[in-house]
């Protein structure tokens, strides 16, 4: 009778976790290579692998060919693998942030299989709604379906902690216990090799209050020694091999990527300690109006002494403590908190759940709610600004697009109905957390034509990508460069005005012609008629053009965006 039951348990969950594989496909992975890359941050993350493979240089990481120490080497890495193996395409490049971010959910639901391995299926049921509710928060796949690092590295830091809570939960002095300690040792130096220090920073804010909220004192000392040594190890190969070919990168990526960048008055991207408070709400739709409904169920199991509860406290201080560090950071970007994301799903699925398990329905209800009006009133408002707006904001010229944009808000709004309608919990968190899925499948298809004439020149460099050899000159501003670099195959490009990121690289004497006034770019322009090529934002190129000779040929993706001059 028992193996029935589990049986057709088992059975039960098959669908909801064939949901969640199709979800994260057709999601994340379909629709990868459909937009093309957005400068300077998705270009930066293509260019950098890209020269490596070129260059046969895998030590010290280059763009344009000018050393550039801002992270460590193993993010390029990875682009560069994918990049051999599927060649120079957007999807390519962004295929390691959405790999990781399936990774990530992955790894969520093995920390619930912890328990299920013991028999109690509805635990695999939970750890398959805690993965779906991190697939759907916008703000994870806004990053995962974006080449950065922060996926990368949060998918490691998550392996990490989870690792190390398998430790924390395995025999004392155990071989289990020890196998653990030293994968997320592993895991540690991998991730540090990734994004540097914040690799140590994040999981001893989270293990060392856990130990301390356990009681557990003496295994603060006992459990980090070997995970810190392991991951030590790791990285000291690649650590020296920097070391002993670019003397002055620790100088400059401890300093300036790390301490000026977290206490510094000058720091890069600097925001008041509230940012985060005001910017995680948006990153967390469409579940931010659900945290009230699953605040008082962690609150009800935050004192359980079995499994759940010490799961839930530590799933706190993974979401609280993070979260509040990078808000005293001077330096800040949103996707700085994507490693509190997986902690939050847990403790959302383990809040919801509890809820509806004692039949409190009522703030779930209040949610969907909530966040159907949103949508609606965005759905209203993107209504406004496509078809009565008339100072010249339409956010598409083609029509189709303007369908599937209303189509996937139309949807998100019925799925809410869907999720207040029905009346059994899991089925309402599922039906909630599908709301936002053609919203996500049409979104490379359905950017703004405003954005894509401001942000996007690769369809512009494509154009003229062919009649461009090895021998043209090229000048390029500093919002452009990289997207030149990537799009043109050329790591040689003049920067004409300000030096921007490629500062650094360009204050060694071997580099610093590369940086020119307009004058100078003027000069060049007239020695090299025939053969040279220019390449900028438009706002910049019209406030240069009285200094520099009139071109031959020109053409621009837009009033407001890039511009590009031939000689």
């Amino acid at each position: 009778m028992n193996n029935m039951n589990k049986q057709q348990n088992t059975t039960a969950i098959k669908p909801y976790a064939a949901l969640l594989l199709l979800f994260f496909l057709f999601s994340y992975m379909l629709p990868l290579g459909v937009r093309n890359l957005i400068p300077p941050d998705e270009t930066r993350y293509a260019e950098i692998p890209r020269e490596m493979i070129a260059q046969g240089d895998w030590i010290a990481p280059h763009l344009n060919g000018l050393r550039y120490f801002e992270k460590p080497v193993l993010g390029y890495w990875v682009h560069a693998v994918s990049i051999l193996l599927l060649g120079e395409n957007n999807f390519a490049v962004r295929l390691p942030s959405a790999l990781s971010v399936g990774l990530s959910a992955l790894l969520i639901y093995v920390l619930f299989c912890l328990k299920g391995s013991n028999g109690a299926n509805d635990w695999r049921l939970q750890g398959i709604l805690a993965a779906l509710t991190y697939l759907t928060c916008i703000g994870v796949f806004g990053v995962g379906t974006t080449a950065l690092l922060d996926s990368l590295f949060s998918f490691f830091l998550t392996a990490v902690i989870i690792a190390f809570y398998f430790a924390a939960e395995a025999p004392p002095r155990s071989t289990r216990e020890k196998i653990f300690l030293l994968l997320s040792g592993v895991l540690c130096g991998i991730a540090f090799l990734t994004k540097g220090f914040l690799a140590f920073a994040i999981p001893v804010l989270v293990f060392a209050p856990y130990l301390i909220w356990q009681r557990r004192y003496l295994d603060l000392f006992r459990m980090l020694w070997l995970p810190v040594l392991t991951a030590l190890l790791v990285a000291l190969p690649w650590c020296i091999s920097i070391h002993l070919k670019e003397p002055d990168f620790w100088r400059f990526f401890f300093w300036n990527e790390h301490i000026r960048r977290f206490i510094g008055n000058n720091a890069q991207h600097k925001e008041s300690f509230l940012y985060f408070l005001l910017t995680a709400p948006g990153m967390f739709l469409p579940w931010t109006f659900m945290v009230p409904a699953a605040v008082p169920g962690i609150r009800a199991l935050i004192k359980e002494k079995g499994y759940q509860g010490r799961l839930i406290r530590f799933s706190i201080c993974w979401l609280v403590l993070p979260f509040l560090f990078f808000s005293v950071s001077k330096g800040k970007l949103v996707t700085y908190i994507l490693p509190c994301f997986p902690p939050f799903a847990i403790l959302m699925t383990f809040g919801l759940s509890h809820a509806f398990r004692r039949g409190r329905k009522k703030a779930f209800q209040w949610g969907a709610a909530v966040t159907g009006i949103l949508f609606g009133l965005i759905l209203l408002a993107f209504f406004y600004f496509q078809f009565f707006d008339h100072n010249g904001s339409q956010l598409y010229s083609r029509h189709w697009k303007a369908v599937m944009a209303a189509d996937s808000l139309i949807f998100l709004l019925l799925f809410c109905f869907l999720a207040i309608r029905n009346h059994e919990g899991t089925k309402k968190i599922v039906l909630f957390a599908l709301s936002p899925f053609l919203l996500f499948l049409a979104a490379h298809l359905i950017i703004p034509d405003p954005v894509i004439e401001t942000k996007a020149p690769g369809l512009l460099l494509e154009r003229y990508k062919h009649g461009i050899d090895n021998n043209t000159l090229i000048i390029s501003d500093e919002d452009a460069i990289t997207a030149v670099c990537w799009y043109l195959n050329r790591s040689d490009v003049y920067l004409v005005g300000r030096s921007g990121e490629l500062d650094y690289g360009l204050g060694y004497k071997d580099a610093s012609y590369r940086l020119i006034d307009i004058k100078s770019a003027a000069d060049l322009i007239n020695k090299n008629q025939g053969n040279i090529l220019l390449v900028g934002r438009a706002k910049n190129i019209s406030q240069w053009q009285n200094q520099l000779p009139e071109p031959l040929f020109q053409d621009r993706s837009g009033p407001e965006g890039y511009v590009l001059w031939r000689y």
